[in-house]
């Protein structure tokens, strides 16, 4: 799915500081969930377990019911995208906001519907209002692929006995222990104040609240639990990440701007990388590991 801050582009800075060997993936952001099928992928990173959570219960919903009911979706999904691809632009544009109104009849339509407005709103952008509604207007695509049929059952395949859950970060985090590996993808904080991608859920994602994400780090680390963190690598965050006596490494790899409302907006910002463990011993695994050493 598209989602605002995805991972996509930067896979490689991230997936070369991932840990060797991982008992349990957990993350409690999982939005896209990029890192997640990345590291599946990968035979020598795959974790043994997986547990992924997430506070949009939409969202949660949608990858619960393509790990559980994927031929069921699809259906649905094919009928959607036959109706959409097939009317003209005023009948898609009506279709998008009906769609977008109503209320879902079961999980599938649920799955369907979210799965729906994703390929076709505008930007891929994922905001609610203060009421907890998807207010996003319709993106007038020609051709959004609304079914990935080998996709969907790929992803399927890969979340098959994975836990998802849908809860508070903290609740999460309770979890770890040494040997797993926890990545977070919180919504960043924004680098000016016309800058916000904070809407995801019916709440704000303020600094109160990257306070509580920090403390609960520290909790997680002082269980001996490998944690990498994506963030913004705004004063904020560096001053929080950097003030702990060399407990956390920074370090900024340069990513681009997919969601703006203006295209000549959409260029290189770098994204802030913290790592609670030595990067260069992961490095060094991986780079052994490529030579044969």
């Amino acid at each position: 799915m598209k989602w605002a801050g995805g991972k996509s582009q930067i896979l490689d800075a991230l997936v070369s500081r991932a840990p060797r060997q991982i008992e349990t993936y957990y993350e409690p952001f999982i939005g896209g969930g990029a890192m997640f099928f990345a590291l599946l992928a990968d035979s020598d990173l795959a974790p043994k377990r997986a547990v992924l959570n997430d506070l949009n219960q939409d969202l949660v919903t949608a990858y619960q019911v393509v790990r559980d009911d994927v031929e069921r979706l699809i259906e649905r999904l094919g009928e959607l995208s036959e109706r959409y691809l097939a009317a003209d632009a005023d009948e898609r544009s009506r279709m998008y906001y009906e769609q977008r109104a109503r209320a879902a009849d079961d999980r599938i339509d649920l799955a369907a519907r979210f799965i729906f407005l994703n390929k076709t709103c505008f930007n891929g952008l994922y905001r609610v209002n203060r009421k907890g509604e998807f207010n996003v207007p319709h993106g007038k695509y020609r051709t959004p692929k609304i079914l990935d049929e080998s996709g969907l059952r790929d992803a399927s395949a890969a979340l098959g006995g994975v836990e998802i859950t849908t809860q508070d970060f903290e609740a999460t985090l309770r979890g770890p222990r040494e040997g797993d590996f926890v990545y977070l993808d919180p919504p960043f904080e924004p680098l000016s104040k016309t800058s916000s991608f904070t809407g995801y859920t019916e709440g704000s994602f303020n600094r109160g609240e990257q306070l509580r994400l920090k403390w609960a780090v520290d909790d997680v680390t002082a269980r001996g639990v490998r944690v990498m963190l994506s963030n913004s690598p705004q004063d904020f965050i560096l001053g929080i990440y950097s003030a702990d006596r060399g407990r956390y490494r920074l370090t900024n790899t340069p990513a681009r701007r997919a969601i703006n409302s203006r295209g000549d907006r959409r260029g290189a910002i770098d994204e802030l990388i913290v790592l609670n463990y030595p990067e260069d011993e992961e490095r060094g695994r991986l780079e052994s590991a490529v030579s044969g050493g």
